[in-house]
């Protein structure tokens, strides 16, 4: 039976600056790839980890019926934010520890709505690491960035 595993990244030039997010999501059966699909966006002002969350979001949302799906990513924050963190955020009402609120809760909020249709597994790979695929999604996110980075106008030449 086929599985599901998205390959997930953000980036961003400054902190904040114009960013990008990209997905490799990938049908697969044992070592073999049924399907693929690549998918990009991004914003003129944004974080990384705004990018990071907004890859994870795309990639579970583009699946149009509950699946079992494996969301990889290189980035800490997301992986340990939707595994433990959040749980604490939602019963103190998206305040941390310190009762501060929650930084980008709007998104959290849309990777835990979007996660719940699922059935969801998180990894985390070391970024540009030579992972190919990590390294594929890298490269999405930085081309949904580039329409955003000063001086680009959209086209080619």
């Amino acid at each position: 039976m086929a599985h599901l595993v998205a390959y997930t990244d953000g980036a961003c030039s400054g902190n904040p600056g114009p960013g990008g997010w990209g997905v490799l999501l990938r049908a697969v059966e044992g070592e073999t790839v049924l399907k693929e699909r690549e998918m990009t966006g991004g914003e003129a002002v944004t974080t990384n980890n705004r990018m990071e969350l907004m890859a994870a979001i795309a990639a579970l949302e583009a699946l149009e019926r509950p699946s079992a799906v494996t969301i990889v990513t290189d980035s800490a924050y997301v992986k340990n934010g939707v595994t433990g963190w959040i749980h604490g955020w939602k019963k103190n009402g998206w305040k941390t520890s310190a009762k501060k609120p929650v930084k980008n809760a709007e998104l959290w909020r849309r990777l835990d709505a979007a996660q719940h249709r699922h059935d969801v597994t998180w990894e985390w790979v070391r970024g540009h690491a030579g992972h190919p695929e990590n390294e594929r999604a890298d490269e999405l996110a930085r081309a949904g960035m580039a329409p955003f980075k000063a001086g680009k106008t959209g086209k080619a030449g």
